[in-house]
């Protein structure tokens, strides 16, 4: 996009000359709302037509997205999207000027969109970074252009507004940082320190958390509120394990013993099979993923890895319980455990069921024995009522 362009255009232009109506809009940042309820400037205590106001009225920011170490499944889960589809995402939300998989050039073509890309919005653009970056050796285990990708990192970064570290691999490593981390491979904020960075962790990372803090920044000219690891609080707020569908088993003492067994079908907690919801921070089982109803790990029967922790996911084995830093991971001893074990019984409880039985079929002749006895009393008397 021309800098002249991307200076004018509006977000309300941009889709009133895509033939979007005011309808559709409203139905966008109706889902936007839905997805970031709190926590962002933009979304917090203001209704969907507020929010379509306020979205309407800014111009489309220009975003530049570079790969690195990666396997692409970022951009991937962004193609997957319905609501708004790529599309709507691309073309009429953001001004996406440079992407690797998405663009047709290639080669030298490619180079001279990356240069021209930051240039004309030198300032002014979002670095999106998707991948770990190698430092090894000066970083010689991944050329781009003939760059370092470590080079090419810095020289991009350098007159970028602010920075998106998509995914586990640009936010700390990923994969590629997994022991031994033969390459060094690190995320974007342990090379880049004089910018603001947003860590948007996840293999993959939802769509939904990128939309809502490009529009934060495009919108509100500054990025959302973030925890100690650069996370946005509006969907790192809170563990799996809160709102796990399958936490009521958990605290019943209900765990599955297996993959495929009954109690695995039956939905019952996944902690003693590696599940890491309890110290994973994620709205992944509140926000599923591209609209499809329980399409997250957990919803489809597998523990959480923990994939948007630091220090749990590739680092913890998958079946390995988690250290949970404080949080009880046994069920509450106010519940009653699903199954008893038994022993034998001993001689002196077979003595004293014996004496209790015993002494209860006596009290229960006695009192058969009185009774007949009050009834033959009665009978006698009407007799000799009725004689009178």
């Amino acid at each position: 996009m021309a800098k002249d362009a991307f200076e004018k255009e509006t977000i309300a232009q941009s889709l009133k000359n895509a033939g979007y109506s005011r309808r559709d809009f409203i139905q966008l940042c109706t889902t936007l709302v839905a997805t970031a309820p709190m926590g962002l400037a933009l979304t917090e205590n203001a209704t969907p037509a507020e929010v379509a106001k306020n979205v309407g009225k800014a111009k489309k920011p220009s975003v530049v997205w570079l790969h690195f170490q990666d396997c692409t499944g970022c951009s991937e889960s962004l193609l997957r999207t319905s609501k708004p589809d790529v599309a709507d995402l691309i073309i009429n939300l953001i001004s996406l000027d440079y992407h690797e998989t998405l663009m047709v050039a290639c080669g030298d073509q490619a180079e001279a969109a990356l240069k021209s890309a930051v240039e004309e919005n030198a300032g002014k653009f979002v670095l999106v970074v998707e991948g770990s970056i190698p430092r090894k050796d000066k970083g010689v285990y991944m050329m781009l252009g003939g760059k370092p990708a470590i080079d090419v990192l810095k020289e991009t970064a350098s007159k970028a507004a602010a920075i998106i570290a998509m995914g586990s691999c640009a936010s700390w490593g990923g994969v590629p940082s997994a022991d031994p981390n033969p390459t060094d491979a690190t995320g974007v904020d342990q090379i880049i320190t004089d910018k603001p960075i947003v860590n948007i962790p996840g293999c993959p990372p939802n769509p939904y958390t990128l939309l809502g803090v490009v529009l934060e920044y495009a919108v509100m000219g500054k990025l959302p509120a973030c925890d100690s690891l650069k996370r946005p609080k509006f969907s790192f707020d809170r563990v799996i394990h809160d709102h796990c569908p399958r936490r009521a088993h958990f605290d019943a003492g209900r765990f599955a013993d297996g993959y495929g067994t009954p109690s695995h079908r039956q939905g019952y907690c996944l902690f003693k099979l590696g599940c890491k919801g309890p110290v994973t921070h994620a709205g992944c089982s509140t926000r599923h993923f591209n609209e499809i109803p329980d399409c997250w790990p957990i919803g489809l029967g597998a523990p959480c890895f923990g994939c948007t922790e630091k220090g749990v996911g590739f680092t913890i084995p998958l079946f390995d319980r988690v250290d949970a830093h404080g949080f009880t991971a046994t069920p509450p001893d106010t519940y009653a455990p699903i199954s008893s074990t038994f022993g034998k019984v001993g001689a002196g409880a077979a003595l004293l069921v014996g004496l209790a039985s015993g002494a209860l079929a006596g009290a229960s002749w006695a009192a058969s024995q009185k009774l007949a006895s009050s009834e033959e009393t009665i009978a006698d008397e009407a007799k000799t009522s009725g004689g009178k």
